[in-house]
């Protein structure tokens, strides 16, 4: 269980590195910049349309949202530019390309 729980843990934080990339990237098409931007403004803003305090429903909000604003963006970026990047990363050049922020 514990294996697990890291394993998706260290799968959450490359995907997130990897939207950072693609951000900052400027083949990324505008749209996608602002679905994935808003994907992390409302992940991290204590505004919700549904509150949390909401038992079970007010999270349910987070975890329909978030990933649909992130797969709406990832859709509208050029595969070319995302297999790029998961490259860099998996090749270790995720610290140089992030340093570029």
């Amino acid at each position: 269980m514990r294996e697990r729980l890291t394993s998706t843990a260290r799968k959450f934080q490359r995907d997130i590195l990897l939207y950072r990339m693609v951000l900052g990237d400027s083949r990324t098409p505008w749209p996608a910049r602002v679905f994935l931007g808003a994907a992390v403004m409302y992940a991290l803003s204590p505004i919700d349309i549904i509150p949390d305090f909401i038992p079970i429903i007010g999270h349910l909000d987070d975890l329909i949202i978030v990933p649909a604003l992130v797969i709406i963006a990832l859709k509208m970026i050029p595969n070319h530019i995302i297999d790029e990047h998961r490259r860099k990363l998996e090749s270790g050049q995720e610290s140089s390309a992030a340093r570029t922020d």
